[in-house]
């Protein structure tokens, strides 16, 4: 089907509802048709100092975010609709897990997006 390099080198991935179990975990196949954008709501996170799915520790002054799919490590433009304002973030945890919200940010790219509870804002990887 996909093979590793083809999903990291795309970027944004979108699930199609294929689902398989092993050992009982879910695992989500991902389509990588055309998945460049992404819109939703954005939230904040609320730290308790532990460490991030990807191993870090988490830091609230940093411009990293949660996605649900994205690889550890890509970097998303996150574009706040109502007032244009974007920020770069790299991904380094998974979440959030309440449906229409698309990513959870630090306080850090939340106050650089201009808002403190959710907004509207659109998802586009990051040139490098």
């Amino acid at each position: 089907m996909y093979n590793q390099n083809q999903i990291l080198a795309d970027g944004i991935v979108r699930i199609i509802g294929v689902v398989m179990t092993c050992f009982a975990a879910v695992l989500f196949i991902a389509d990588l048709s055309d998945a460049k954008a992404e819109s939703g709501i954005a939230s904040i996170y609320a730290y308790s100092g532990t460490k991030t799915a990807s191993g870090e520790r988490a830091n609230p002054s940093g411009l990293t975010a949660a996605h649900r799919t994205l690889a550890f490590g890509t970097r998303v433009r996150v574009t706040h609709r109502r007032n244009g304002r974007s920020v770069t973030v790299r991904i380094n945890d998974r979440g959030p897990f309440v449906r229409g919200r698309v990513i959870d940010l630090t306080p850090a790219g939340a106050r650089a997006l201009g808002f403190s509870g959710l907004a509207p804002v659109k998802l586009e990887l990051a040139e490098n």
